[in-house]
């Protein structure tokens, strides 16, 4: 039995107050792993106090609202950080006023951080993670629709709705159990999936405009004023890079997406790793879907070339 599960379970157990945060600019699977903790735990322990904190993101509060909490509740608790790999792109700064600090992640570790952690890449997700967790240690802790419907969300996000190489027969085992709970995937599919005319027609605009090189880095730049432009956040056009994976000759692809003060680069590939190149402009992630993050427009040669050099000729 694994003793980083089993620590984790114990640490559950003794806290009465529990504090879970994830990673900044979340994506379904930072919020599903998150808010379904939360509900989980909350409906197994009633008389815990269990919150989740970090900034909301409009498009996806249907997985769940998070909480205004004071410094004050820090005091003797346990905190959890989900789905985050480095502590620069933990949301709230106060993840580390707890009693205890634990990490649950599926990214490459290429940063240690808290008490101890369980980090382990072979899950698609955050949200399997837990999923497995709690199958694994049923004593006491009692999974419900609501837990289930998030987990769920975070499972199908991040495997690409199944469709990526990270689905395994495990992951499609934690998805049979969660799809007992009645929890209308159809409807969370819909959710996730369906876009807005805005964005449509930027994704219009994309497959008309990208552009590719001839080792077949495909690449589109997204600034403010192009999201103004057609009335996209943010989000919702950064979900849209794999726009460019259906292309045949694009062997990797990538978006720059203009911040206020940064660029945020969002990395994608068929079958050719490219999260070491990610971790060269201060990101990570996995083998064939990472991030990283510039603060020029002269960085982007730097980037393609670099995504370049990592092609087969």
């Amino acid at each position: 039995m694994d003793n980083k599960k089993t620590e984790i379970i114990e640490a559950i157990k003794k806290y009465q107050t529990i504090i879970i945060h994830r990673h900044v600019n979340p994506d379904p699977d930072a919020l599903g792993s998150q808010i379904g903790l939360k509900k989980l735990l909350k409906h197994s322990y009633p008389s815990k106090g269990v919150y989740a904190v970090g900034e909301e993101v409009d498009k996806l509060l249907f997985i769940g609202d998070m909480d205004v909490i004071s410094d004050n509740k820090y005091k003797g608790a346990l905190v959890i950080v989900c789905d985050t790999a480095n502590i620069s792109r933990i949301s709230d700064s106060r993840y580390d006023h707890g009693d205890m600090l634990i990490k649950i992640d599926h990214h490459p570790e290429y940063e240690q951080f808290g008490d101890f952690s369980w980090v382990d890449p072979s899950y698609s997700s955050a949200s399997e993670m837990l999923v497995d967790l709690f199958l694994e240690f049923p004593e006491g802790f009692i999974m419900n629709k609501e837990a289930a419907k998030s987990f769920y969300t975070g499972i199908l996000s991040d495997t690409g709705n199944f469709m990526n190489g990270n689905t395994t027969p495990r992951t499609l085992k934690m998805v049979s159990h969660l799809r007992t709970y009645n929890i209308h995937p159809e409807r969370i599919h819909n959710l996730l999936n369906t876009k807005t005319k805005s964005s449509s027609r930027l994704q219009k605009d994309i497959l008309m405009s990208f552009k590719v090189t001839e080792k077949g880095v495909a690449y589109f730049i997204i600034t403010e004023d192009l999201l103004n432009m057609y009335g996209v956040d943010r989000i919702e056009a950064s979900n849209l890079v794999n726009t460019l994976s259906s292309i045949k000759r694009n062997k990797i692809w990538a978006f720059f997406i203009e911040y206020p003060t940064e660029i945020r680069v969002r990395i994608r590939s068929r079958n050719i790793p490219i999260s070491s190149i990610a971790r060269q402009f201060n990101g990570g992630g996995h083998s064939f879907a990472a991030g990283a993050t510039i603060h020029s427009w002269e960085e982007v040669d730097h980037v393609i070339e670099a995504l370049n050099q990592v092609c087969p000729k």
